[in-house]
Protein backbone atom coordinates (compact mmCIF):
# COMPACT_ATOMS: atom_id res chain seq x y z
CA UNK A 1 0.00 0.00 0.00
CA UNK A 2 1.39 3.44 -0.87
CA UNK A 3 2.43 5.52 2.11
CA UNK A 4 0.38 8.64 2.62
CA UNK A 5 2.70 11.60 2.55
CA UNK A 6 2.73 13.83 5.61
CA UNK A 7 3.91 17.31 4.82
CA UNK A 8 4.86 20.38 6.76
CA UNK A 9 2.32 23.15 6.87
CA UNK A 10 3.08 26.44 5.21
CA UNK A 11 1.82 29.59 6.85
CA UNK A 12 -1.01 31.11 4.90
CA UNK A 13 -1.18 34.87 5.05
CA UNK A 14 -4.74 36.08 4.80
CA UNK A 15 -4.35 39.72 5.67
CA UNK A 16 -2.77 42.37 7.81
CA UNK A 17 0.54 42.24 5.97
CA UNK A 18 2.27 45.06 4.18
CA UNK A 19 3.46 44.10 0.73
CA UNK A 20 7.03 44.87 -0.20
CA UNK A 21 7.43 47.21 2.75
CA UNK A 22 5.04 49.76 1.26
CA UNK A 23 2.99 51.95 3.56
CA UNK A 24 1.15 54.14 1.09
CA UNK A 25 -2.41 55.22 1.65
CA UNK A 26 -3.49 52.86 -1.15
CA UNK A 27 -1.73 49.96 0.50
CA UNK A 28 -3.24 50.69 3.91
CA UNK A 29 -6.72 50.80 2.37
CA UNK A 30 -6.18 47.57 0.42
CA UNK A 31 -4.66 45.72 3.39
CA UNK A 32 -7.56 46.76 5.61
CA UNK A 33 -10.11 45.81 2.96
CA UNK A 34 -8.33 42.49 2.46
CA UNK A 35 -8.60 41.62 6.14
CA UNK A 36 -12.21 42.74 6.51
CA UNK A 37 -13.48 41.30 3.22
CA UNK A 38 -11.75 37.97 3.94
CA UNK A 39 -13.28 37.72 7.39
CA UNK A 40 -16.74 39.22 6.87
CA UNK A 41 -17.47 39.26 3.14
CA UNK A 42 -17.86 42.34 0.98
CA UNK A 43 -21.52 43.11 1.55
CA UNK A 44 -21.23 43.39 5.33
CA UNK A 45 -18.22 45.73 5.22
CA UNK A 46 -18.85 49.34 4.28
CA UNK A 47 -16.43 51.91 2.94
CA UNK A 48 -16.69 53.96 6.13
CA UNK A 49 -15.41 51.05 8.21
CA UNK A 50 -12.48 50.52 5.87
CA UNK A 51 -11.61 54.21 6.08
CA UNK A 52 -11.84 54.19 9.87
CA UNK A 53 -9.73 51.06 10.37
CA UNK A 54 -7.12 51.98 7.76
CA UNK A 55 -6.65 55.45 9.25
CA UNK A 56 -6.77 57.25 5.92
CA UNK A 57 -8.91 60.09 4.66
CA UNK A 58 -11.96 59.30 2.54
CA UNK A 59 -10.33 61.23 -0.30
CA UNK A 60 -7.35 58.85 -0.16
CA UNK A 61 -9.58 55.84 -0.67
CA UNK A 62 -11.48 57.35 -3.59
CA UNK A 63 -8.31 58.72 -5.17
CA UNK A 64 -7.04 55.13 -5.41
CA UNK A 65 -10.31 53.25 -5.87
CA UNK A 66 -13.09 54.96 -7.80
CA UNK A 67 -15.77 52.82 -6.16
CA UNK A 68 -16.26 50.00 -3.68
CA UNK A 69 -16.43 47.60 -6.63
CA UNK A 70 -12.95 48.71 -7.74
CA UNK A 71 -11.67 48.00 -4.24
CA UNK A 72 -13.30 44.55 -4.25
CA UNK A 73 -11.68 43.77 -7.60
CA UNK A 74 -8.29 44.72 -6.17
CA UNK A 75 -9.01 42.52 -3.16
CA UNK A 76 -9.84 39.55 -5.39
CA UNK A 77 -6.64 40.06 -7.35
CA UNK A 78 -4.60 40.06 -4.16
CA UNK A 79 -6.53 37.07 -2.85
CA UNK A 80 -5.52 35.15 -5.97
CA UNK A 81 -1.89 36.10 -5.36
CA UNK A 82 -1.86 35.16 -1.68
CA UNK A 83 -4.44 32.38 -1.32
CA UNK A 84 -4.43 30.61 -4.68
CA UNK A 85 -0.82 30.98 -5.80
CA UNK A 86 1.40 31.70 -2.78
CA UNK A 87 -0.46 29.41 -0.38
CA UNK A 88 -2.54 26.67 -2.00
CA UNK A 89 -0.60 25.99 -5.20
CA UNK A 90 2.84 26.59 -3.73
CA UNK A 91 2.19 24.43 -0.67
CA UNK A 92 0.68 21.55 -2.65
CA UNK A 93 3.48 21.62 -5.22
CA UNK A 94 6.12 21.51 -2.50
CA UNK A 95 4.62 18.55 -0.69
CA UNK A 96 4.51 15.58 -3.00
CA UNK A 97 6.38 14.16 -5.94
CA UNK A 98 3.51 13.13 -8.24
CA UNK A 99 0.47 14.93 -9.60
CA UNK A 100 -1.96 12.43 -8.05
CA UNK A 101 -0.38 12.90 -4.63
CA UNK A 102 -0.60 16.66 -5.05
CA UNK A 103 -4.28 16.43 -5.84
CA UNK A 104 -4.89 14.55 -2.60
CA UNK A 105 -2.54 16.88 -0.71
CA UNK A 106 -5.01 19.69 -1.39
CA UNK A 107 -7.28 18.13 1.22
CA UNK A 108 -4.41 17.70 3.70
CA UNK A 109 -3.71 21.42 3.34
CA UNK A 110 -7.40 22.19 3.67
CA UNK A 111 -7.63 20.10 6.85
CA UNK A 112 -4.93 22.26 8.43
CA UNK A 113 -6.65 25.40 7.18
CA UNK A 114 -10.03 24.32 8.57
CA UNK A 115 -8.44 23.83 11.99
CA UNK A 116 -7.16 27.39 12.15
CA UNK A 117 -8.93 29.96 14.29
CA UNK A 118 -8.89 32.38 11.36
CA UNK A 119 -10.51 30.00 8.85
CA UNK A 120 -12.75 32.24 6.78
CA UNK A 121 -13.86 30.13 3.83
CA UNK A 122 -13.32 30.79 0.14
CA UNK A 123 -13.58 34.49 -0.68
CA UNK A 124 -14.26 33.77 -4.35
CA UNK A 125 -17.30 31.66 -3.46
CA UNK A 126 -18.43 34.14 -0.80
CA UNK A 127 -18.24 37.14 -3.12
CA UNK A 128 -19.90 35.30 -6.00
CA UNK A 129 -22.85 34.25 -3.83
CA UNK A 130 -23.31 37.80 -2.54
CA UNK A 131 -24.13 38.98 -6.06
CA UNK A 132 -26.95 37.68 -8.27
CA UNK A 133 -26.30 39.96 -11.25
CA UNK A 134 -24.44 37.91 -13.88
CA UNK A 135 -23.28 41.15 -15.50
CA UNK A 136 -21.52 42.39 -12.36
CA UNK A 137 -17.78 42.83 -12.91
CA UNK A 138 -17.17 41.68 -9.35
CA UNK A 139 -19.19 38.50 -9.82
CA UNK A 140 -17.50 37.83 -13.15
CA UNK A 141 -14.09 38.22 -11.54
CA UNK A 142 -15.04 35.80 -8.75
CA UNK A 143 -16.11 33.25 -11.36
CA UNK A 144 -12.86 33.81 -13.26
CA UNK A 145 -10.82 33.25 -10.12
CA UNK A 146 -12.61 29.96 -9.52
CA UNK A 147 -11.87 28.94 -13.10
CA UNK A 148 -8.18 29.70 -12.48
CA UNK A 149 -8.23 27.15 -9.66
CA UNK A 150 -9.79 24.62 -12.03
CA UNK A 151 -6.99 25.39 -14.46
CA UNK A 152 -4.49 24.37 -11.80
CA UNK A 153 -6.46 21.17 -11.20
CA UNK A 154 -6.60 20.48 -14.93
CA UNK A 155 -2.83 20.72 -15.11
CA UNK A 156 -2.43 18.20 -12.30
CA UNK A 157 -5.03 15.91 -13.86
CA UNK A 158 -3.28 16.00 -17.22
CA UNK A 159 0.07 15.28 -15.59
CA UNK A 160 -1.49 12.36 -13.71
CA UNK A 161 -2.79 10.85 -16.96
CA UNK A 162 -6.49 11.36 -16.37
CA UNK A 163 -8.85 11.00 -19.34
CA UNK A 164 -11.38 13.80 -19.68
CA UNK A 165 -9.30 16.43 -17.89
CA UNK A 166 -11.90 19.21 -17.79
CA UNK A 167 -14.65 17.01 -16.37
CA UNK A 168 -12.28 15.56 -13.79
CA UNK A 169 -11.11 19.03 -12.73
CA UNK A 170 -14.72 20.13 -12.26
CA UNK A 171 -15.46 17.04 -10.15
CA UNK A 172 -12.37 17.68 -8.03
CA UNK A 173 -13.33 21.33 -7.63
CA UNK A 174 -16.77 20.27 -6.43
CA UNK A 175 -15.06 18.23 -3.71
CA UNK A 176 -12.95 21.23 -2.76
CA UNK A 177 -15.81 23.71 -2.66
CA UNK A 178 -18.09 21.24 -0.91
CA UNK A 179 -15.68 20.53 1.90
CA UNK A 180 -15.04 24.26 2.41
CA UNK A 181 -18.76 24.81 2.89
CA UNK A 182 -19.01 21.75 5.16
CA UNK A 183 -16.13 23.07 7.26
CA UNK A 184 -17.92 26.40 7.58
CA UNK A 185 -20.92 24.43 8.88
CA UNK A 186 -18.66 23.00 11.57
CA UNK A 187 -17.67 19.62 10.11
CA UNK A 188 -14.10 19.29 11.37
CA UNK A 189 -13.57 16.14 9.28
CA UNK A 190 -14.72 17.72 6.01
CA UNK A 191 -11.28 17.67 4.41
CA UNK A 192 -10.58 14.03 5.24
CA UNK A 193 -14.03 13.03 3.95
CA UNK A 194 -13.32 14.85 0.68
CA UNK A 195 -9.91 13.18 0.50
CA UNK A 196 -11.55 9.75 0.73
CA UNK A 197 -13.87 10.64 -2.14
CA UNK A 198 -10.91 11.97 -4.10
CA UNK A 199 -9.11 8.66 -3.69
CA UNK A 200 -12.16 6.88 -5.07
CA UNK A 201 -12.32 9.27 -8.02
CA UNK A 202 -8.63 8.70 -8.83
CA UNK A 203 -9.16 4.92 -8.62
CA UNK A 204 -12.17 5.22 -10.93
CA UNK A 205 -9.86 6.82 -13.49
CA UNK A 206 -7.26 4.11 -12.96
CA UNK A 207 -4.77 6.46 -11.32
CA UNK A 208 -2.58 4.93 -8.63
CA UNK A 209 -1.32 7.08 -5.77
Amino acid sequence: MPTRQVCTIATMTTGGRATGGRDSGRERVLETAYRLFSQHGTRAVGVDRIIAESGVAKMTLYRNFASKDELILAFLERREERWTRDWLQATVESRCSTAAQRLLAIFDVFGEWFARDDFEGCSFINVMLELDDPGSRVRQESVRQLSEIRGFLSGLAKEAGVDGVDGFARQWHILMKGCIVAAAEGDREAASRARELGSLLLAHHGIAV
